[in-house]
């Protein structure tokens, strides 16, 4: 391979290192919040409604619908309606391993 070869290849990772670390840095500043990292450990339980989410961390609903909106927009979270009732489940396996590995961490005794 010749040098301004090896350069674009060098150049094309970097870029792609970068992406990757603005996408866990987003992930980070969702987690930065101890509401939303409570979600997010509940949710690795399975699907959950808005209102037992509401009981579970005892917050008023407008709170917990502000970080779920906030977990939705940053495609941590994803929704489902069923009648009145909306139901929140976490959105990629990626979430849920680095939630798994916090929670191992963290929680040792729910591991």
């Amino acid at each position: 391979m010749t040098a301004p070869a090896q350069t674009l290849d060098k150049a094309h990772d970097i870029a792609l290192l970068m992406d990757r670390a603005r996408h866990a840095c987003d992930l980070l500043k969702a987690l930065s919040h101890e509401a939303r990292l409570l979600i997010l450990c509940l949710l690795c339980e399975g699907e959950k409604p808005v209102s037992e989410l509401e009981r579970s961390l005892g917050l008023p609903q407008a709170t917990v619908s502000q970080h779920l909106a906030r977990l939705r927009g940053d495609g941590l979270v994803k929704a489902r309606r069923d009648g009145r009732m909306i139901y929140y489940r976490i959105a990629t396996p990626e979430v849920t391993a680095v939630i798994a590995t916090l929670c191992k961490i963290y929680c040792p005794e729910k591991a």
